[in-house]
Order: C-alpha cells, then structure tokens, then sequence
C-alpha cells in the first residue's frame, strides 16, 4: 500500500508534563512507555475507496488500506488503541443494503476497541442500531444517552479502561443533542444529557475511583462553533478537567494537527479530528516517562 504521512510529525518533548493531570499511578520504571492511540470518525459508511472521478478525495480512503496502516502500526507498538468518534453509519448504498452490519463487522475485522454514537447511527431508529450490536466485538460507549425504556437500554457503557504496559487509560463516550437533528421516532425515549455534567462524572470515575493515567473523550459534539453558547469539543475542553485527550466528530473537521487548549485548571488538552469519510487514520503517540516527564507526538495518515 502506498500511504503518505502528512503533516507535520509534531513532537513537543516535555509538552505534556502535567497534561490533563497525567500522573503516573502504576510502579516508576526508569524506560519510557510509549501508548498509541488511532482513530477515525464520521466514515459514514464508506467501505471501499472514493472513485477515482471524485473532484475532492478520488481513490482515497477504503477499509482494506485502513486495515494495512493499522496492521503495520500494530507491528511497530503493541501497546494501540483503536477508536471511533461516531456516524459510523449513513452515507452509502451499503448501508441502505445492509443496515449497519457490514460496518460493524469490519470495524470487528479491524480490532477497533470502542466507539461513540453519532447522530446518523439512529438513522435506523434505536432498533435498527439494537440490531446490529450482536456484530460489534469492540464497546460502544455513550455515557450522555440514556436509553432507558428503549430496545437499546443495556446495550452500551458509558466508559471502559484498558490497560496497555501497566498503563490505565479510561475511554468514554460522550453524544450531540437529538433534537433537531433526528427525528423523534427515530431515538424514541432516549434522554440527551449533560454534556459537561456528564463529563464531569465520567472524569472524577476515571481518575479518583478507577486510577487512569490517560483519560480520553470520544466526543460526537463537533470541533466548533461561531455559537459560543453551543457545546463544542473546544468548549468541553475549557469547561471540564482532567481529559487528556478529545477524539472528535459530527463537523468533519480536516484539523492540520491536533489542537492544543487548556482546561478549567489550566492543563492542556489535545483535541483531534480526521475530517469524514475514512480517508484519514489519526494518530496520537503518548510517551509517558516517570523520569524525564511527557510527552507527545502526532501524525495523520492519509489512505
């Protein structure tokens, strides 16, 4: 497969020291551990590559040379996670064909290990998602939805922690308001709450009672907004503390590199987004050293 890494590798040695209140709670080692995280979001259903006609993005993207990049990433550290911002549905035939079912199961051939739940994912309504969640092998994370009194009501968490090296990293999930932007009979008696309530919780969980070294929000809010009043990933960042790193998605945001902003306590955040479609692999590399300090480095891969 021929892939081109584009933009800049951005490496900031010391930059996280402090990040997101990174401290490390397991047994001081004198060797840096390096965690790889990978994600997409908004693939919207795009299997195969784009056609080679397309006036934007002709013969980029495609499950197969996703699976490639991430296999031989994988090769390098084994120490990857592999996650989704949400819409992974909606976009192409193969999801009026086939309802999902082929997505999740790729995205299982893949190895993915959690995903959040975008707007487009209720296009088939709560049952339509119900139904396809005996074909996904990786969580599906939503701590802000509550499905109760709903056919998918125990279907999701709202976090998980993985522990890669000794290393405690704690993903949760965090969704857009319904209204407005799905109709009604579409998500039934799902409540949209909180986001930063919510976060807040899925924060203090995460750091004081399940002792994570990294925490990390897959958001489906969107990068920003000319709004100020509406809920971003930028204003998630700003308005809650201890995240170290926000995966976004619903605005399709080409980012050049991963943002850098602070919270409410003044740490920095990393807020990333790889755009729509599947065309791009984000990848953030934590190198957590209880010695020399933090830091972090940053690639996008183009497929």
């Amino acid at each position: 497969m021929k892939r081109r890494h584009f933009i800049k590798q951005t490496a900031a040695a010391g930059s996280l020291i402090g990040l997101g209140g990174i401290a490390m709670s397991t047994t001081p080692s004198p060797s840096k551990k390096q965690i790889t995280i990978l994600h997409t979001n908004d693939v919207h259903s795009h299997i195969e590559p784009f056609a080679a006609n397309d006036p934007k993005y002709a013969n980029q993207g495609g499950v197969a040379r996703r699976l490639t990049l991430i296999n031989s990433i994988r090769e390098e550290n084994p120490n990857v996670l592999l996650l989704d911002a949400g819409d992974i549905f909606q976009g192409t035939p193969y999801f009026n064909f086939y309802g999902g079912e082929l997505e999740f199961k790729l995205m299982s051939m893949l190895g993915y290990d959690a995903a959040t739940i975008g707007n487009h994912d209720f296009d088939n309504g709560v049952g339509g998602l119900a139904k396809q969640m005996p074909h996904a092998s990786f969580e599906l994370l939503s701590a802000n939805y509550d499905f109760t009194n709903t056919i998918m009501e125990g279907l999701t968490k709202p976090y998980r922690v993985f522990v890669k090296e000794g290393i405690r990293i704690g993903v949760f999930g965090i969704g857009i308001q319904l209204e407005g932007l799905v109709n009604k009979r579409q998500f039934k008696e799902t409540k949209h709450l909180d986001p930063v309530e919510l976060t807040d919780d899925m924060t203090r969980i995460l750091k004081e009672e399940e002792a994570c070294d990294l925490i990390i929000c897959l958001s489906h809010l969107g990068y920003d907004y000319s709004n100020k009043n509406r809920i971003s990933d930028l204003k998630l960042a700003a308005s809650t503390k201890d995240i170290d790193l926000i995966i976004g998605g619903h605005t399709h945001t080409f980012l050049d590199k991963p943002t850098i902003t602070q919270n409410k306590e003044g740490n920095i955040v990393l807020v990333n987004q790889v755009g729509w479609g599947g065309i791009q692999v984000g990848r953030v590399d934590f190198h957590l050293d209880p010695v020399k300090g933090n830091e972090h480095t940053s690639t996008f891969y183009n497929i």
